[in-house]
């Protein structure tokens, strides 16, 4: 069994007295006040978080950008350096091997890709093995690197006044730009996974310790995956492993338009048939009339108790005071409005299905 990896930011976790949890390989802290506070500093003011397990690989080269097109669900043809896309990397039977963001670097012929820390080294092996034939090099620097999100609607005045960090506020959504902090380069992108305006700091791993140190003491609030899953989930946000998975296409997950299928790439032509036969399961929004939680691997009923899917993420939403959760039901019971009952151990919960994006921010994108 392989040991538990840490990030640069651990011995700050401990000493802030976090909760810590395993989570994809690393000793990571899940909450620090409470999950309730950690969500609603990002909703209302800011929060900061650790996210240094996640995955940094870079494809260089003259093929560069056909290689990542060909492994890659959306279409990277002609994107402005600056600029990032969302998508997927699938098996040929339309499977998800991981979702990811790309990356197009300033300098040619180079990209990055940012990828779940569960899956480093599977992705990893994944392009490897994908790379006979193309005229590119495949680089995981993923141990080289710490990365932290500050997300929420203040996070844009923080990074202009505690930093100087200007260029935060004539960033788009969705694009990235160089800078140097104490001599190192610095990615700063208008990116996040909550929801909330935000941005993503990536560096050294001890350049990451100072941001944070400097966060710390201007009062930002530190931030475990508890309220991460908690705000990524009312955004309607999807994870990997609970509504992405080798099991789970795009196409179920209704994230069909990130996957271009008028071009070429690994299980396009499998997700095209789905697109156009209708595929056998749906990812769906369900409310329920209760106060009681739906948690994930609980089954969803029709109202004569045969089974028709199972809950994949489910809370009580902070922000919205409602019992919610996404779920994987046939496809036959996706519609919006379908009366839908979900089993919480020996009673059932009426609900119905409802938009997969519970929460709308009011950040305009």
């Amino acid at each position: 069994m392989e040991d538990i990896k840490i990030t640069c930011l651990h011995g700050r976790h401990l000493a802030l007295g976090a909760k810590m949890s395993p989570f994809a390989g690393f000793d990571m802290p899940i909450q620090y006040s409470s999950i309730i506070n950690e969500h609603l500093a990002v909703r209302q003011k800011a929060g900061v978080f650790d996210v240094s397990h996640m995955g940094e690989i870079w494809v260089e080269g003259a093929d560069a950008e056909a290689f990542v097109n060909h492994v890659f669900t959306n279409d990277v043809r002609g994107l402005e350096p600056g600029h990032i896309l969302y998508g997927m990397m699938c098996y040929p039977d339309g499977g998800v091997v991981d979702d990811l963001l790309v990356y197009r670097e300033f300098v040619p012929e180079s990209y990055l890709l940012v990828v779940n820390a569960a899956n480093i080294e599977k992705d990893y092996e994944w392009l490897l093995s994908q790379l006979e034939g193309w005229n590119c090099s495949v680089r995981n620097e993923s141990d080289s690197w710490g990365q932290i999100a500050l997300q929420g609607p203040k996070a844009e005045g923080i990074l202009v006044n505690l930093f100087g960090m200007k260029e935060a506020a004539q960033l788009g959504f969705y694009t990235f730009c160089n800078l140097e902090y104490k001599g190192k380069r610095l990615i700063l992108s208008r990116t996040g996974y909550t929801g909330e305006d935000g941005f993503e700091l990536y560096t050294t791993p001890e350049n990451t310790v100072e941001l944070w140190d400097r966060l710390m003491e201007a009062g930002v609030e530190p931030c475990g995956l508890g309220c991460r899953d908690t705000l990524r989930f009312e955004a309607g946000l999807p994870l990997y492993g609970d509504e992405l998975s080798p099991e789970i296409s795009p196409i179920m997950a209704g994230l069909g338009i990130f996957c271009k299928l008028d071009k070429e790439f690994i299980g396009r032509d499998a997700l095209a048939a789905q697109k156009e036969n209708g595929a056998p399961k749906k990812l769906v929004g369900i409310e329920i009339e209760d106060k009681a939680i739906p948690r994930a691997g609980y089954p969803v009923e029709l109202e004569d108790g045969s089974e028709v899917g199972v809950v994949t993420t489910g809370y009580h939403s902070i922000s919205l005071d409602r019992s919610i959760c996404f779920a994987l039901v046939d496809a036959a019971y996706s519609k919006l409005d379908t009366p839908l009952w979900i089993r919480i151990r020996k009673k059932v919960f009426p609900g119905k299905v409802v938009k997969k994006r519970f929460y709308q921010t009011n950040y305009k994108k």
